[in-house]
């Protein structure tokens, strides 16, 4: 029988297995799967069609893509492995999973990566035609752990997937090479089948990848077909799984990544405030997927420059803001390094402009590929003066949506340069958008001076407006609103320059007091404190959240309470961040760094905020949260207030 959903069109197979084997369905409430093989099995690609076809089918879903930093390492290496871990589940979900229930892989590298995070009576299956002594000898085993007992604490299935995939394309012409790259889509089948899928989109999506090249197109679709039908028929997968939909509140979902949402709120935000998007970037590791996102949107009032450099890049930024559009910038923490002079020179001129800094591993190169948030500092610092810049960060993949929107809002009302801070682990994972009705986006009403707002009939640049202390934008060419620009220090109204002292004092403090006036314009602060009783609040920013969040719930269901925080707005910090603060015992501070939040936190507000980071690379785990949230609340219960 072929198992199948009203989304799902059935593909062709017996109606049962060899021998009048019956399929058993087992339902699920949430499953977390991971994919690995190496940098050119095509990981990346079947656990993102895997991920499109689980949103569609209306599961809630959470994904963790981990791939190398070199385009192409040594095949069948440990450096060269790379992975695709998805959380699905039929209720709300927080993170990718801490570990899987699932692990799929493709070769004995693979398995030496990544079989530390299965648990012990997980699923494991492994393409057997992989293990051979060349590519065991490759990662150091000396016997093949397939064949001697050594994995006896899993569920193991060894699959020929690879001459499987060969044997299902026998008759299409390609060569043995080009045939086995199919193998992917061979598992694709498989896993599809395991976990009731819908099919159809992904042969779509063959189609219309390989529209140019027919009879690669046709492969890779009969040998989805195949993993597809040889789960149904095979005895060694006599079960199933379902995992029903998630409920969720009526109107249009689509799977998003973090990138992908970030690029559309840039787009949205142009539109909403009637102003051209123009983006100068450098390519780099992991923010490039928001240049070539918005380079496919000319028809809303886009414009894309790559770049020669970073440098370059946010100086055509800042020279199209100066023209009166909405400039943009994106890179990565190296790039920030690069762009600080010209942040300055934004800060001075008190133009608009976003930058958008998806934050990766460092120093230096770092770990291009990895996720971490250590930029906050630079983000706050990194310039020579006194030159504030507001700090705004999204929480999760469809987060980035609202937070480019909130970015553009405070540069455009207040002229000032505004750093949203993603990072990798947001800007490469993927979780279903509610995607909102545009009457419902926020007004961003921009005014460009338009006449001389002197009292002698001149225009003063410097002239600011009483609420946001933001100065007029004169588009270049506006009759009578000439006007000098530049780096050197500008004198009150009129921006002459000026080397004054009492002046330069002036606006430098003019300056910070523009930027601390934006907490006026944001909403009082979220805690989540279900029962108002907690004596420990855990706070956190950017895509800790979920982490967190998943962490705070184990805590709940343990009967304990707990109180969480999560930031936004990072600069400046919302007005009442100090008395939430200073109402619990204790405040602990998770950060995917060495405590940079938590050090601004104690500076401002003189809290002893209780730093936990960790620089793996990687995401905080929730149920090592937990356990560190719970002997902090089970100190306070015994040691008092703070």
């Amino acid at each position: 029988m072929t198992h199948s959903t009203p989304e799902q069109a059935p593909v062709e197979a017996p109606p049962s297995a060899p021998g009048g084997l019956v399929k058993s369905v087992v339902s699920l409430d949430r499953v977390v799967i991971r994919l690995a093989g190496d940098s050119g099995d095509g990981m990346q690609l079947t656990g993102n069609r895997f991920t499109s076809e689980t949103a569609s089918f209306g599961n809630d879903l959470s994904t963790l893509p981990n791939f190398p930093a070199e385009i192409r390492a040594p095949t069948g290496t440990l450096p060269g492995v790379s992975s695709f871990q998805l959380h699905f589940a039929d209720h709300d979900i927080m993170t990718p999973g801490d570990a899987p229930d699932v692990l799929v892989v493709m070769n004995p590298a693979a398995l030496k990566a990544n079989l530390a995070d299965l648990p012990g009576g997980g699923l494991l299956i492994a393409d057997a035609d992989e293990f051979t002594p060349r590519n065991l000898a490759k990662v150091g085993y000396a016997e093949n752990p397939l064949e001697d007992g050594s994995l006896d604490g899993w569920q193991l299935v060894s699959v020929p997937l690879t001459s499987m995939t060969t044997d299902a394309l026998a008759d299409s012409g390609l060569g043995k090479k080009e045939a086995e790259r199919s193998k992917n889509m061979f598992t694709l089948g498989l896993l599809s089948w395991m976990y009731h899928r819908p099919t159809e989109g992904t042969v779509r999506f063959l189609e219309r990848q390989f529209r140019k090249k027919p009879e690669i197109a046709a492969a890779n679709i009969a040998a989805f077909r195949a993993g597809f039908n040889y789960g149904e028929t095979t005895e060694a997968f006599a079960v199933s799984y379902e995992i029903k939909p998630a409920p969720m509140a009526p109107g249009t979902y689509r799977n998003i990544s973090g990138n992908q949402a970030l690029a559309y709120g840039l787009v949205a935000a142009g539109q909403l405030s009637g102003l051209p998007v123009f983006l100068g970037a450098y390519p780099i590791t992991p923010a490039s997927d928001v240049l070539h996102e918005l380079s496919k949107h000319k028809a809303f009032g886009v414009r894309t420059f790559q770049a020669e450099d970073e440098i370059a890049g946010i100086g055509a930024a800042l020279g199209a803001s100066f023209g009166g559009a909405l400039g943009v910038t994106t890179t990565s923490g190296p790039g920030v390094a690069l762009k600080a002079e010209t942040i300055g020179l934004a800060v001075m001129t008190e133009l608009p402009l976003v930058i958008v800094d998806v934050q990766r591993g460092g120093p230096s190169t770092g770990l291009p590929t990895k996720t971490e948030q250590s930029d906050l500092l630079q983000a706050l610092f990194g310039r020579n003066g006194e030159a504030p810049v507001p700090v705004v960060a999204p929480r999760s993949p469809a987060d980035c949506f609202d937070a480019a929107i909130e970015a553009a809002r405070i540069a455009l009302a207040y002229r000032t340069p505004v750093f949203l801070l993603s990072d990798g682990y947001l800007a490469n994972g993927a979780e279903p958008w509610s995607v909102p009705a545009a009457d419902t986006l926020p007004d961003i009403d921009v005014e460009f001076a338009t006449e001389p707002n002197g009292v002698d009939g001149e225009f003063l640049p410097y002239l600011r407006d009483p609420e946001t202390l933001a100065r007029p934008w004169a588009v270049p060419g506006t009759k009578g609103l000439q006007h000098r620009i530049g780096g050197l220090e500008k004198a009150d109204g009129t921006g002459n320059i000026s080397y004054d002292p009492a002046n330069h004092d002036f606006m430098t403090r003019t300056r910070q007091a523009k930027v601390d006036g934006i907490a006026a314009s944001l909403p009082p602060t979220e805690v989540d404190d279900p029962d108002g009783d907690a004596r420990v609040a855990v706070i956190g920013w950017g895509s800790t959240y979920g982490p967190i969040g998943a962490a705070c719930r184990r805590i709940r269901r343990s009967g304990r309470s707990i109180a969480q925080v999560h930031l936004r707005h990072l600069n400046p910090l919302p007005a009442d961040l100090g008395d939430i603060l200073r109402s619990y015992d204790r405040v602990v501070c998770p950060e995917m760094n060495l405590g940079q939040l938590s050090l601004l936190l104690r500076a401002k507000y003189l809290v002893d905020v209780q730093s936990h980071t960790q620089v793996r690379g990687l995401p905080f785990r929730a149920a090592e949260l937990a356990a560190v949230l719970q002997d902090v609340i089970d100190s306070t219960g015994t040691e008092g207030p703070a």
